[in-house]
């Protein structure tokens, strides 16, 4: 695991670096983020001068979704160098608000967008010059993996992920690292320097733990978002910010994530504001070109799951709503919608049991535990315990995946609310106790975890907004292994029925 141990920093522009300062308490009491001193590095100024900074206004180009960027470059219409231009304005303009990213690789994207526009493949390449974040939990060359925390080393990576080995040979210019809470273990994202927040109201959490991504694609600051998923960490923050979020099934993609993808649980996904973009951008993930297509599926069978996981839980009625609305559009379409329950008994424990326990076994490869945050470092504690007592043991799932198998004997997919409440307040969580985390995360995001226990997909798409916080609300689909692309074909059919607001803000 490989952590920096300074302050967040920002690349230097053609004109110097402009660094950013922590606004975390100021923002937490209601002053907006605009009236802040936080600055961005300026974009635009080291480019060449024939390179026009907006994209769409001299092209025609669609700077907002990956499908028409990466159409443009190909075609010859637009050049990679425009495109990355545009993103960094919007970046500089827009980041403040949100806090989406911890480094903006201003200088290094412009060399790899130059680089781009010379390859001799350009017209081949599915992504051709289309900007994308990276969740900084994994590795990008000459950066630091921070992983959100100041407990690890400040090594920066030698190698590429394979993830990001994928990305780039599809013609995708890495723009910059996203934010994330102390690696990974909670459903906000905030760190002692910023809090991350939904783009859609700046006093709510963007969820997490791929906080950042979510709130740079709903923000529109890019197109499209890596993040990964471990109990949720991309389809929570998809659900917070507006956008689609989808985490494939287990060995879909590569995953390499810590030491071991949190015993399988974790895996790689996309976050983005269109079904098409999830998709193209899934298909280069996987190495699966098919997944990008998105032909009207054949009638399935839906089961609609809108109870809370445990009776200790409710369920806030306008997030059952958003489940509902997506069961009759699909019924509308054409598929046979049924109202079901799906067999959690177990899953509780098996994720509580799972949620230390990981944690706890990636505790021995930081370098700096003294560092660690002290919510942190009671979970790492707890979770060390709950590995010498034994009580993590495989027939829990196996128990779990076939009462699974049973109810998907009888249903192609099911739907179910993304999360069970509004996001948390935009505070400084890191902060609070260990308790006041768990709970406050277990209460609105007790949905998502199941799928990441079995290893099988599941997607988010926004149904919505809530008529009290103005943050959406989204629809959980998920389904057994290999049904990433059912789940997709789905999806873009409750899009064009249900389109939503691709960005905050835009009409």
């Amino acid at each position: 695991m490989r952590v920096n141990t300074q302050p967040p920093h920002f690349d230097h522009d053609a004109t110097g670096a402009n660094s950013m300062h922590n606004e975390g308490t100021a923002l937490a009491d209601g002053i907006s983020s605009a009236d802040s001193s936080q600055q961005t590095p300026k974009a635009g100024t080291g480019a060449p001068q024939e390179v026009p900074v907006d994209a769409n206004e001299t092209t025609g180009a669609d700077p907002s979704t990956a499908t028409a960027v990466a159409a443009a470059v190909r075609d010859g219409a637009v050049r990679p160098e425009q495109i990355l231009e545009t993103a960094l304005d919007r970046i500089r303009g827009g980041n403040p608000k949100v806090n989406a990213f911890s480094i903006v690789r201003a200088e290094q994207a412009r060399a790899e967008a130059r680089a781009l526009a010379d390859r001799t493949d350009l017209e081949a390449l599915p992504l051709a010059g289309v900007p994308i974040a990276v969740k900084n939990n994994i590795d990008v060359t000459g950066e630091v993996t921070r992983g959100g925390s100041r407990a690890g080393d400040d090594r920066p990576a030698t190698a590429d992920h394979p993830v990001v080995r994928r990305l780039r040979a599809a013609g995708a210019v890495i723009v910059g690292l996203t934010e994330m809470p102390e690696f990974g273990l909670w459903g906000v994202t905030d760190t002692p320097e910023r809090i991350t927040r939904s783009p859609w109201n700046i006093h709510y959490s963007a969820g997490g733990s791929s906080g950042g991504s979510g709130a740079a694609v709903g923000a529109g600051l890019v197109p499209v978002a890596h993040g990964n998923d471990g109990l949720g960490s991309v389809r929570i923050p998809a659900a917070c910010c507006g956008v689609v979020g989808i985490k494939p099934g287990r060995g879909v993609v590569p995953a390499e994530v810590g030491l071991d993808s949190w015993d399988g649980m974790t895996e790689n996904g996309v976050l983005a504001t269109t079904v098409a973009d999830a998709a193209l951008v899934l298909s280069v993930l996987a190495d699966r070109p098919a997944l990008a297509d998105l032909d009207t599926p054949a009638p399935l069978r839906i089961g609609l799951a809108a109870g809370a996981p445990s009776p200790l839980l409710r369920v806030d009625r306008q997030w059952a709503a958003a489940a509902r609305t997506a069961a009759r559009t699909a019924a509308t379409a054409g598929h046979t919608v049924s109202e079901t329950a799906l067999p959690y008994a177990g899953a509780t424990t098996a994720l509580a049991l799972r949620w230390v326990a990981n944690a706890g076994r990636e505790a021995a490869a930081v370098p700096h535990p003294e560092r660690l945050q002290p919510r942190t470092r009671r979970h790492l504690a707890l979770g060390r315990a709950v590995l010498r007592c034994g009580l993590v043991r495989p027939s829990q799932i196996d128990r779990i995946e076939a009462r699974l198998l049973d109810f998907f004997d009888n249903h192609d997919v099911v739907i179910t609310p993304t999360l069970a409440a509004p996001p948390p307040r935009a505070v400084e969580w890191h902060r609070r106790g260990w308790f006041a985390n768990v709970w406050t995360n277990a209460r609105f995001a007790p949905f998502t975890p199941l799928w990441n226990l079995v290893g099988w997909p599941a997607l988010s798409v926004p149904m919505g907004t809530h008529p009290r916080t103005g943050t959406p609300v989204a629809a959980q689909l998920a389904g057994p292994p290999g049904s990433e692309s059912t789940l997709l074909r789905l999806a873009a059919q409750l899009e064009s029925a249900r389109p939503w607001r691709r960005v905050a803000g835009q009409p």
